[in-house]
C-alpha cells in the first residue's frame, strides 16, 4: 500500500478532490513500474537519465576514494573495451557528463579509442548502461565497441592513465565554472594543469574547449595564450574541423544550451613542439 492510500485510510475525511489526485499517482506510478521492466528486458532502450541525475558541482580536491593504476602500463583496458584488440585510447572526453560527445566521436571515428572521463558516480554509471545498450542494439555492425567510460578524477591522476604523447585529441566541453574567485583554483584549465595535458597529447593533437560563460571562456583562452605549448587554431581551422560541430551540438549540455537561445565560446589549441634547448 502507498503512503498515499495509507493516509486516505487513517483520514476518511480527506477530500474526493484529493482522493482521486491520489489514485492517479498511484496509476501513474504503476504504469512507471511497466515501462522500468520494459527497459531492463529490451537490449534497444536506453537507459532513462532521471534516474541518474546528479548535482554538477564535484570537488576535485576531495578524496572519492577512486581506483587508478600506478603508471599507465599497469592500466588493463580489456574491460573498458572487451572486443577490441588495439587498446590504444587516443582521444579523451574530459568530464564527459552523460556521454553525448562520447558516443557522437565513436561513431564518427570508428577507428580511434575514445574514453570519457568522469567524476560523479551516477552519471558514470549513467554512461556505462548507455554504452552497454548501443552496443547490444549495434551487435551485427559492432558499433560502439570503440568507446568506454572510467570514473576518474582528471585533474589529479591523467598521467597515470595515459603515457607521454597517447592523446591526438582532448575535449573539455562546458566544464564547471567554478564562478566564485576562491574556486577558480578548482577550474579544469590552469597553468599547472595545461603543463600534464600538454604531456599526454602528442605534438600536433587537439585540445578543443567549449562553454556557455562569457568569463570562463576567456579565463581558458588567456591560460592557453600564455602557455608555451600550445597555439590557438585559426578561425578557419575551427570552422573546418568537424570534431568542432560535433562537441557543439552533441552534448546533452550543449543542447540545453541551444533550447534555451544561450551563446557557445569556443577556442582551440594545437599542441606545439618541445622547443629545443
Amino acid at each position: 500500500m502507498s503512503i498515499e492510500n495509507k493516509e486516505q485510510e487513517e483520514n476518511p475525511k480527506i477530500s474526493k478532490r484529493k482522493q482521486y489526485r491520489l489514485a492517479k499517482q498511484d496509476e501513474r506510478k504503476l504504469k512507471q513500474v511497466k515501462i522500468d521492466e520494459s527497459t531492463i528486458t529490451s537490449e534497444k532502450v536506453l537507459p532513462k537519465k532521471r534516474y541518474y541525475r546528479q548535482r554538477a558541482h564535484s570537488n576535485p580536491f576531495s578524496d572519492h576514494k577512486l581506483e587508478y593504476p600506478t603508471s599507465p602500463s599497469e592500466m588493463d583496458w580489456s574491460n573498458l573495451y572487451p572486443n577490441v584488440s588495439d587498446k590504444q585510447v587516443t582521444i579523451a572526453d574530459i568530464g564527459c557528463g552523460y556521454g553525448g560527445l562520447t558516443v557522437t566521436l565513436a561513431e564518427r571515428f570508428p577507428e580511434k579509442l575514445i574514453l570519457g572521463m568522469e567524476i560523479r558516480v551516477q552519471v558514470t554509471e549513467y554512461v556505462e548502461e548507455r554504452i552497454k545498450a548501443l552496443r547490444e542494439s549495434n551487435a551485427e555492425s559492432g558499433k560502439f565497441q570503440n568507446c568506454s567510460v572510467i570514473r576518474a578524477n582528471s585533474m589529479k591522476f591523467l598521467p597515470n592513465f595515459f603515457k607521454r604523447g597517447q592523446l591526438e585529441k582532448m575535449f573539455f566541453c562546458f566544464p564547471d565554472p567554478h564562478f566564485k574567485q576562491r574556486k577558480h583554483k578548482a577550474r579544469i584549465i590552469t597553468t599547472t594543469l595545461l603543463s600534464e595535458y600538454a604531456y599526454v597529447l602528442r605534438p600536433d593533437g587537439i585540445l578543443y574547449t567549449i562553454t556557455d560563460v562569457f568569463d570562463l571562456h576567456e579565463w581558458m583562452k588567456q591560460h592557453l595564450d600564455a602557455h608555451p605549448l600550445f597555439e590557438r587554431l585559426t578561425k578557419e581551422e575551427e570552422e573546418s574541423d568537424e570534431c568542432v560541430d560535433i562537441m557543439t551540438n552533441a552534448t546533452e549540455e550543449g543542447k540545453k544550451v541551444s533550447r534555451n537561445n544561450g551563446s557557445k565560446f569556443i577556442a582551440c589549441y594545437r599542441r606545439i613542439e618541445n622547443p629545443q634547448l
